[in-house]
């Protein structure tokens, strides 16, 4: 598990600065195959998440997705991360549940708009026979 924040360079006051809400950082994590155990795109500050079946060294790769935001910044972006590892950071089915739960809350939204899409049809289909 990892947890990390970002600060953007702030050129006025010369210092790092909490970052903005709308930067996305892209989280990779290799297995010592090089083989992609995860792969998520994230906010500016999260925990992800892992779990690895092989022993070994790892890699993890965060980077921005913004990079007009990193020119913006002069181009410094500061990342404070935060590894644990082993067994007791086993909250895995915790945060399985919250992931799981954005997935089934975005596919609840498309399958509502298809029903709604349908009614709407059939309303219409009603009319044009009527």
């Amino acid at each position: 598990a990892g947890n990390y924040r970002t600060q953007l360079w702030d050129k006025q006051s010369e210092s790092f600065l909490p970052s903005t809400p709308g930067l996305g950082m892209h989280v990779e994590v290799k297995d010592p195959d090089g083989k992609v155990i995860l792969s998520r795109q994230y906010g500016s500050e999260g925990r992800f998440t892992f779990t690895s079946h092989t022993p070994g060294e790892h890699q993890i790769c965060l980077h921005s997705n913004s990079t007009r935001m990193a020119l913006f910044a002069g181009g410094k972006l500061r990342v404070h991360l935060d590894i644990q590892v082993g067994e007791h950071t086993n909250n895995y089915p915790e945060i399985a549940a919250k992931d799981k739960l954005t997935e089934l809350q975005l596919r609840a939204r498309q399958l509502l708009d298809q029903v709604e899409q349908i009614q709407k049809e059939q309303n219409y289909q009603r009319v044009r026979r009527g």
